[in-house]
């Protein structure tokens, strides 16, 4: 039975450009053309004061009401891709527990039923050290266990992690990325799951993003969804130019998904444009073409 698929909008695209909850909810839903959400940290840093924080919270249930949106994911992001968990200063470790607590309060808030991140970066000397390496590996999953114990009482259905790009930000092969997510789920409050991303798939030995679909998709109610060339990470937008270029073609990707077992998922795009005079003015219209591009394979 083929998997029930949506497609979703990661709003990494709209972060210092689009950060008005009116507006971005707007251009997402009659521009874009998509229902569901991954709200990201970037747009509301829960360091922020709690006065802040009520108010765009409150801002974004109105407007996601408005334009019949939902927020069905949270997830850190660009400004966001720091050591958190596996800060090598243990008081610092401490403090972004305490973050990821509140922004899965919020997140729930918002509607999310789920939250994630990267699962933490080592620096290179605590990488380099394999002693001290395996610790802080060690303290990322107390971290993310705890938290998971707090997702449970607030009615979250799972937490996630995505598979990076580099062994200092782990799981940047399959068999890491199994094995993290078993030892996640040993003392787990609600089920780790993976956020697969179709353009992680950088290690020399393990570079075929489709395996990695084929063999952790079932484990991945989220794939972020990107057109990339082999050996990288590009974030491109599916348009007819890209598409030329790139790997990530919808029939071998939810042939993988058939494959792997997988269930139900969103699609979510996940799609960047520096800064840059060829492309900061394209970013909606790549945006919608990418959505229609993948209407041919999920009609939700």
């Amino acid at each position: 039975m083929p998997a029930n698929l949506k497609l979703g909008m990661n709003l990494g695209f709209a972060i210092n450009k689009y950060v008005e909850p009116h507006v971005w909810a707007r251009i997402v839903a009659e521009e874009m053309g998509v229902k569901n959400i991954q709200f990201v940290a970037d747009l509301l840093n829960v360091f922020l004061p709690d006065e802040i924080i009520q108010e765009q919270v409150e801002l974004i249930q109105k407007n996601t009401s408005k334009y019949g949106l939902e927020v069905t994911s949270t997830f850190t992001s660009a400004f966001t891709r720091v050591n958190h968990f596996m800060h090598p200063d243990a008081k610092q470790r401490k403090v972004w527990l305490e973050w990821f607590k509140k922004f899965a309060k919020v997140s729930r808030e918002m509607g999310a039923h789920c939250t994630g991140s990267h699962f933490g970066i080592l620096t290179f000397a605590d990488y380099d050290d394999a002693a001290r390496r395996e610790h802080m590996i060690s303290e990322g999953i107390k971290n993310w266990n705890e938290l998971s114990w707090y997702a449970r009482d607030l009615g979250m259905t799972c937490l996630m992690f995505e598979p990076m790009s580099i062994p200092r930000e782990m799981a940047n092969t399959v068999e890491d990325t199994k094995e993290l997510l078993q030892r996640l789920n040993e003392n787990a409050g609600v089920p780790f799951k993976i956020c697969l991303d179709v353009g992680h798939a950088p290690h020399p030995n393990d570079r075929d993003p489709y395996r990695w679909v084929r063999e952790l998709g079932k484990d991945s109610p989220i794939i972020h969804i990107q057109q990339t060339e082999l050996n990288h990470s590009r974030h491109w937008p599916f348009t007819e130019e890209y598409n030329r270029q790139g790997i990530i073609l919808g029939e071998p990707l939810l042939q993988a998904i058939e494959e792997s077992g997988l269930e139900e998922a969103e699609l979510v795009f996940e799609i960047g444009h520096r800064e840059a005079w060829g492309t900061e003015f394209r970013i909606i219209a790549d945006h919608a073409e990418s959505v229609q591009y993948w209407r041919q394979f999920v009609k939700d």
